[in-house]
C-alpha cells in the first residue's frame, strides 16, 4: 500500500476566489448545440475554449483561466481541488472507483490509488469527455504488486462523463462508477483541462 502522509482538511472558504470559467461559455454553447455527436461536440467546445484562450489579452488569460500549481483529491469527501499558492481556487465534485475505499492494488480492483503522482498525458478523444492520465503505477506501486504476484494496472485518469452513456445522468452524477478512475462533470472537465498545465503534481487523499 502507498503511504501516504497525514494533512489537515481543504479549506476551501478562505482559498476560493472568484473566477470567470471557461465552461460557462463553451459548455452552454454545446449544450444548445442539436448536434448529438458527442466527439464532435467536444471538439467544438474545447476549440472555443482555446480560441477564447489565445484571443483575450494578458488580463483576462489571468483572471479567467488561472493556472494551477496542485491538484489534490479527498476520496472520503468526493472533491477535486485545483491548488494555486497552497490555496484551493476551483473545487468539484467528483465520482471514484466503484470499490472507493482503500488504495489500488492490483488491476481490476476498482479501486482510485492513493498517493503523490503527476498529471503526465492529454487525451482529447477517448471514450469519455476529455481524459488526463495520472501517472500510476509508480515504482513503488509496481514492486508492492509484483512482490505479490500481481499486476498494479495502470490508466487511471481524470476524465469527463461517457460519450456513450448507459446509465441516466442522475446515476453518473451521484454514484461512484468509474473503474478507478476519477471522473467529473463534463463542464468541470473541461476547466480542469485547461487550468492544470502538463507535469502537473496531483496527490490522491483517502
Amino acid at each position: 500500500m502507498t503511504t501516504i502522509a497525514r494533512h489537515g482538511p481543504i479549506d476551501v472558504a478562505a482559498g476560493t476566489q472568484v473566477f470567470g470559467t471557461a465552461a460557462e461559455v463553451c459548455y452552454r454553447a454545446g449544450r444548445q448545440s442539436a448536434d448529438t455527436d458527442r466527439q464532435l461536440s467536444m471538439r467544438i467546445l474545447i476549440l472555443i475554449s482555446l480560441v477564447a484562450l489565445a484571443t483575450a489579452g494578458p488580463t483576462a488569460n489571468a483572471s479567467e483561466f488561472p493556472q494551477a500549481e496542485k491538484v489534490v483529491v479527498e476520496k472520503g469527501k468526493r472533491k477535486l481541488h485545483l491548488l494555486r499558492d497552497g490555496k484551493p481556487f476551483r473545487s468539484f465534485n467528483i465520482a471514484l472507483g466503484m470499490a472507493p475505499q482503500g488504495d489500488k492494488e492490483f488491476e481490476g480492483d476498482q479501486k482510485t490509488p492513493e498517493g503523490i503522482y503527476t498529471l503526465d498525458a492529454r487525451n482529447p478523444e477517448s471514450d469519455f469527455f476529455l481524459s488526463i492520465r495520472i501517472s500510476y503505477p509508480s515504482p513503488r506501486d509496481r514492486a508492492q504488486a509484483r512482490a505479490r504476484g500481481l499486476d498494479p494496472g495502470g490508466q487511471i485518469m481524470v476524465h469527463g462523463q461517457p460519450n456513450e452513456p448507459t446509465y441516466s445522468e442522475a446515476y453518473y452524477a451521484s454514484e461512484d462508477w468509474t473503474n478507478g478512475c476519477i471522473a467529473l462533470s463534463n463542464s468541470d472537465m473541461i476547466d480542469m483541462w485547461l487550468m492544470t498545465p502538463d507535469g502537473i503534481p496531483i496527490e490522491i487523499r483517502p
